[in-house]
């Protein structure tokens, strides 16, 4: 996510940070990478002009040229800049007093729409306790309907749809006036789209908007498009007049054009983003977070929220205990790889770390999640016993081990030699583990 400006931003930092003191060039040559970076990342030149503009007249009012540290101070002040250009604050939902709150979902086809009904209704059904319906209402997309109510057996949710009416505005308050009934708390309508803006799918959604009056509509735009995104949310708000806007396939080759110039264009809130393919992956939009990631800063705040609704406290406590006796054993070892996988890819967990991109130790890790398959199919080739106690793992059980896990008895060496090694910092470490405390290990070969 956004690896093309991290990767930049990070080269640019680490070049201020070598020269002490800005001259007047330095700062100039400064803007003028940070201006080529932005226009190379496909976004809009009035955003860039302004930001770079913004970011000028700070750097002057703060006097940063006769700062001793004016690497923090552009830091601070580039953040704050791409903070306000993301658009300044996370927004929430606003629900509605009387149930149920409706919120309408629109945008062109193959943006994500459909998936992103079940990831919201999946969010807000386990972040704020609410039940949660659905209603398909895109009636000329093939499997459009299947597809819904496939992905809401999932997260165990109700789908509203009609297969013999055509008429996407009478299924739509069709389907309220039943949800209502059956006390749902909020009800998503997820609305056809077309290959591009037209005239029969704006009449629809506002026929839609007119009838059913929704508290809400979000605008699903897939952030791989670029200035395009930029461009049909332009033309939805002056259509339509939506609330917010929802990216999707922000875990793409993404250079972040989209997500840094909608905001400014149409002045609406980035409310959410879909990170990856598995329901789960789908966040709030902090844009304070996110200018974070984006400067090379990390985002440690949303790898702890990750962390703690995995993360047991009575488990963290045992853990700890264990840890600080010396009797961590391999059943401890698979339930922390367990937790890395419920976070995400490995990937998605090293992003959200400070400075990654000049960060040396980091840069010396193996990625690549099958190597957490491979630790995962060789502690489960062993026996209860062995995995309570390692030390019994000898020549012939190695072998046995190995057969069975389709490794190496190289692999399986490894493998031990590194949980040893674990073990030992994880005890010097003990006293900081604790439900808000990310100890993981992170196996490679």
């Amino acid at each position: 996510m956004f690896e093309f400006l991290n990767s930049k931003f990070s080269d640019l930092f680490f070049k201020i940070k070598n020269k002490g003191k800005l001259s007047p060039k330095d700062l100039d040559d400064s803007l003028r990478e940070i201006k080529l970076v932005l226009l190379e990342a496909d976004v809009n030149f009035l955003v860039v002009k302004e930001f770079i503009e913004n970011i000028k007249k700070k750097a002057i009012g703060e006097n940063i040229l006769e700062s001793l540290t004016p690497f923090q101070q552009v830091i601070k002040i580039v953040n704050e800049e791409m903070t306000k250009m993301l658009g300044g604050a996370s927004s929430s939902i606003n629900f509605s007093q009387r149930i149920p709150t409706v919120i309408m979902l629109v945008g062109l086809q193959g943006s994500g729409k459909t998936t992103c009904s079940v990831k919201l209704a999946s969010m807000i059904k386990s972040r704020y306790s609410k039940k949660v319906s659905l209603i398909a209402a895109d009636v000329y997309r093939p499997a459009a309907i299947l597809q819904l109510i496939d992905y809401s057996k999932k997260i165990n949710c109700e789908v509203y749809h009609e297969d013999s009416n055509k008429n996407a505005v009478s299924i739509s308050i069709n389907g309220i006036n039943m949800l209502r009934k059956s006390a749902s708390d909020v009800v998503i309508i997820d609305t056809a789209g077309r290959l591009q803006i037209d005239t029969e799918m704006m009449n629809e959604v506002i026929e839609i908007k007119n009838k059913v009056k929704p508290h809400q509509i979000y605008l699903v735009v897939d952030s791989m498009s670029g200035q395009e995104a930029v461009n049909v949310a332009r033309e939805f708000n002056d259509k339509l007049e939506y609330d917010g806007v929802i990216l999707t396939k922000l875990d793409s080759d993404s250079r972040g054009g989209a997500a840094l110039s909608i905001n400014h264009v149409v002045k609406k809130p980035i409310k959410f983003a879909s990170t990856g393919e598995r329901i789960e992956d789908f966040d709030i939009f902090h844009p304070d977070r996110m200018a974070s990631r984006i400067l090379g800063m990390g985002d440690m705040l949303t790898l702890i929220e990750k962390t703690e609704k995995i993360i047991d406290e009575k488990k963290a406590k045992e853990l700890e205990e264990k840890i600080y006796k010396s009797e961590l054993n391999f059943e401890d070892f698979i339930d922390q790889l367990k937790s890395i996988k419920k976070i995400g890819s490995l990937e998605k967990v090293f992003s959200m770390l400070p400075m990654m991109g000049k960060n040396k130790a980091l840069k010396n890790v193996n990625l690549d999640d099958k190597q957490l398959d491979r630790v995962e199919a060789i502690i489960n080739s062993m026996t209860v016993q062995e995995r309570r106690n390692p030390e019994l793992i000898n020549g012939s059980r190695k072998k046995r081990i190995s057969d069975g896990s389709g490794t190496t008895v190289n692999d399986v060496n490894r493998l031990l030699k590194q949980f040893e090694s674990t073990k030992h910092m994880l005890k010097q470490f003990s006293g900081g583990f604790n439900k808000r405390g990310i100890n993981f290990p992170f196996p490679k070969f």
